[in-house]
């Protein structure tokens, strides 16, 4: 498969083990090119969000590109310092978190972004008289589910864009000596269609006319990627949209009496497609008339098809090398012992033998980075295939001492 360069993907999961997050680092570069390039507006950043993937390699190379980040938690940041993020090219863009939180993030220079009045009072009473940012909710949102639209009438982000909170909002920075140098919204992850997001910054630009000293507008992220590739889904029209949001920035600018600086979140865009998860099958059996695949690749190494009936392409690798049998519709599980831990139901797979690979595609976003020690199964490793073909590992796999390494033994006998 192209995204290995060469590389056997059955020989690294013998090398690395099983199950193994494969990262590509050619199409990481890719994406994060289209990104800087989305626009020609002057005045343009981009903030990778962090919460996608925090792997410290992903994000050197992020940064090597000339994207910023954001960062959602203190141990983003500290993930992001560690990859040589300075603090100005940090946005930590916080939801429901404690003052010594915010402090983290105020004590090093990084702006600090509130998503409701509360916050915003919580802020002022320990850093008056600095500088902050405001998340709005722009009344439109759009993703591919319901539990990750964070904008519209149902959803717990930003600040309600009516006259009263709009006033609040400045009663509070008078009350505190802030400054809103920002203000900033996100209407969903992985839209495919632009014009929800679209109609938001519409709607982000009119409220920004309340605000006189800003220096930036953040339109956010939720940029989709084709889960269903091999069913020959259309990509997201970069071309259409950067068009769109270019004429948009530019009319804002005039309207505004001068040129805010414009900035975009991608998370998703920037790394689902270039990592992908191998998995082993340990086991093949038919059930009632379901033929069921079972792996190593529980929900606790991906949970997205379990929380969100997400879709992932996925691709069979022969262990032997030999052909690909017929195919045959299957339900590929993992090991985990609930019924819900299903990869795929209902797929239509190349026949899969006991010992074969099975390769799940655009797993870079969300996939370890929502990974956990659920039954103490250990986290899998990561690598990344350089653009010269080396593989290195980036990650190590959780190991048994690494499990129980914060636990205290009572003193019984």
């Amino acid at each position: 498969m192209e995204h290995f360069q060469g590389n056997d993907p059955c020989r690294l999961a013998e090398l690395f083990g099983s199950p193994l997050y494969v990262y590509n680092e050619g199409i990481l570069r890719e994406r994060c090119r289209e990104m800087m390039g989305l626009v020609s507006y002057p005045r343009f950043r981009v903030h990778y969000s962090a919460k996608a993937n925090s792997s410290i390699a992903l994000l050197q190379i992020i940064r090597s590109e000339g994207l910023n980040v954001d960062a959602m938690t203190p141990g983003e940041i500290h993930a992001e310092m560690l990859a040589g993020f300075t603090p100005d090219r940090i946005m930590y863009v916080s939801n429901n978190v404690s003052a010594g939180e915010m402090e983290y993030a105020a004590q090093r220079g990084i702006l600090v972004s509130v998503d409701s009045i509360s916050q915003l009072e919580l802020y002022g009473g320990i850093r008056p008289g600095g500088k902050v940012a405001v998340r709005f909710n722009p009344g439109f949102g759009a993703g591919h589910h319901e539990k990750v639209i964070t904008a519209g009438a149902k959803t717990k982000f930003g600040v309600q864009d009516t006259p009263e909170d709009i006033a609040r909002v400045k009663q509070v920075c008078a009350e505190h000596g802030l400054t809103v140098v920002g203000l900033n919204m996100h209407v969903g992850s992985n839209f495919m269609e632009a014009d929800s997001y679209l109609q938001s910054s519409r709607n982000l630009a009119r409220i920004a006319k309340n605000f006189d000293e800003l220096d930036f507008i953040d339109l956010g992220g939720g940029f989709g990627i084709p889960y269903n590739k091999q069913e020959g889904q259309a990509r997201l029209d970069l071309a259409a949209l950067g068009k769109q949001l270019d004429e948009f920035m530019h009319s804002v600018s005039g309207a505004y009496g001068r040129q805010p600086e414009f900035k975009i979140e991608p998370g998703r865009y920037v790394v689902a497609e270039c990592g992908v998860l191998l998995g082993r099958v340990h086991a093949v059996k038919t059930s009632h008339g379901v033929k069921y695949v079972g792996t190593d690749i529980g929900f606790n190494v991906l949970a997205r098809p379990m929380m969100y009936g997400s879709y992932h392409d996925i691709k069979v690798c022969r262990a032997d090398g030999g052909p690909d049998g017929p195919e045959q519709v299957v339900t590929v599980s993992g090991n985990i012992c609930e019924s819900g831990d299903v990869l795929a139901a209902d797929r239509k797979l190349p026949q899969a033998r006991e010992g074969d690979v099975l390769c799940v595609m655009d797993a870079g976003a969300y996939g370890h980075a929502m990974s956990s020690n659920y039954t103490n199964r250990l986290r899998p490793a990561e690598v990344l295939v350089r653009e010269n073909s080396e593989v290195v590992l980036i990650r190590e796999r959780d190991s048994l001492e690494d499990l129980t390494a914060r636990h205290k033994l009572l003193p019984i006998t």
